[in-house]
């Protein structure tokens, strides 16, 4: 009995072994294949930043952006990401009844309190 479990726990991560094969190897494998098939020597005009013709003025590194622009995206992700736990509540909103209710209540009071500091704190506000 024993000898049996053993091979039919071994069978179960026979998969899951392969799968980390394929994972691993791809990529490996993707890779090896790119560095053969691209072009040789690249052309002095292809390593230039831009192909137009025009040189530019300034390097990537002195262009300085506003912080609010990071702020923003962090910002819409964390409100965009919240706003998907609302959809698996929204589903099944008959079968959780009451205790449900009480808790999107309590999550949408949360999102509500970070959305106010976040409005009195002039996080949304660009000027």
């Amino acid at each position: 009995m024993c000898r049996s479990w053993r091979r039919s726990v071994v069978e179960h991560y026979v998969p899951i072994l392969v799968y980390t094969l394929v994972a691993i190897s791809f990529p490996i494998i993707a890779l090896l294949m790119a560095k053969v098939v691209r072009a040789g020597a690249p052309d002095p005009v292809k390593a230039e930043p831009y192909e137009c013709g025009v040189k530019t003025s300034t390097t990537a590194f002195d262009t300085r952006f506003s912080i609010r622009y990071y702020l923003i995206a962090v910002l819409f992700v964390i409100f965009d990401v919240e706003t998907i736990f609302l959809f698996p509540w929204a589903v099944s909103f008959e079968r959780l009844a009451l205790f449900g209710f009480i808790e999107m209540v309590v999550f949408l009071a949360i999102l509500l309190v970070g959305y106010i500091y976040d409005w009195r704190r002039g996080a949304l506000e660009w000027a």
